[in-house]
């Protein structure tokens, strides 16, 4: 198809009509953004510094609160903007490059999570095998393919809508340059680019869910044999997981599974992945973990008593 594009600009709706309304949610969201970065910075450096690093859960948690803090950064920043902004427009190219970010981090924050679970499944169904099967070496290959799988899908999604042809309206029912939401301008049938969207986000998002919610059931099922304390245990960190699948996934699929017309509440789901869970997913992860608890104390404390040793040598 020939993109006959003459929209240069989009102008974002965003979430409210109403500047009260808008002062309002400027306020919480950038106190959500503040606890999302000192969240995932926290935890990051928490395990970049302690013993946990070598841990293959705690691995993959390092590059899972690095990719919330790159992917909410790619939306938040902007949405902070348009709420105190008189004019809310976004280039043609901004809105496209914006659409990639946001599609390629949160495919890799995806196969993470899958990742996570497979490490849990190996770790309690064949504990003896451990650390043969979860190896660096094999972590590394999960994380690179979890990249790669994103990127093909984050270059599909733009490669679809930049060969759309937007020719009239430019105002986006969004706060963010969402595919479902910038599929409304475009000027011709659209049938087949729902169909598209549905099959390459909608359904992946949806199998991957009945994947992980898939393991989590054998997880527990095998968890009958063992001991009440490692009962106790993996439970309560496959809680975690399970918290963290739940707020991700189910809005996801809630945004792109139905047809295009069958929800209009699209930026209510989405706020779900895109600032509630990353800015949830350090606490769930510190307050029901013990490990993590002591590791946070370790470093932070040895932090500040580096600190205020070396200002009392310099006083």
């Amino acid at each position: 198809m020939e993109n006959q594009n003459n929209v240069t600009e989009f102008v974002l709706l965003g979430l409210f009509k109403s500047q009260k309304v808008k002062i309002t949610c400027f306020v919480i969201f950038l106190c959500c953004y503040f606890a999302i970065v000192f969240g995932n910075v926290i935890i990051f450096i928490t395990i970049l510094c302690s013993h946990l690093i070598q841990q293959p859960m705690y691995y993959f948690l390092c590059h899972l609160s690095y990719m919330d803090l790159a992917y909410t950064s790619t939306v938040v920043p902007r949405l902070l903007r348009d709420l105190i902004a008189k004019q809310t427009y976004i280039s043609y190219n901004s809105c496209i490059t914006q659409l990639f970010a946001s599609h390629f981090l949160s495919g890799i924050e995806t196969f993470i999570l899958v990742s996570m679970a497979f490490d849990r499944y190996v770790a309690i169904c064949k504990p003896l095998h451990y650390m043969i099967i979860v190896n660096r070496q094999r972590c590394n290959m999960m994380l690179l393919m979890a990249w790669v799988v994103a990127f093909w899908h984050a270059i599909a999604q733009m490669i679809m809508v930049i060969r759309l042809p937007f020719c009239g309206p430019n105002q986006v029912d969004h706060y963010v340059c969402d595919v479902k939401a910038l599929l409304k301008l475009v000027c011709t049938d659209t049938r087949i680019p729902n169909i598209l969207v549905i099959a390459n986000t909608g359904m992946v998002v949806l199998a991957t869910f009945l994947v992980l919610v898939a393991s989590y059931i054998v997880i527990l099922y095998n968890l009958r044999n063992h001991s009440s304390d490692a009962q106790r245990k993996a439970l309560s960190t496959c809680a975690s997981h399970v918290m963290v699948v739940v707020l991700f996934f189910v809005p996801c699929i809630a945004t792109y599974v139905p047809p295009p017309n069958a929800s209009q509440n699209d930026k209510e789901f989405s706020m779900f992945y895109t600032v509630i869970a990353p800015m949830m997913n350090p606490l769930i992860y510190t307050l029901r973990n013990t490990e993590m608890k002591n590791a946070m104390k370790k470093v932070w404390l040895t932090k500040l008593f580096l600190i205020f040793k070396s200002s009392r040598i310099v006083i």
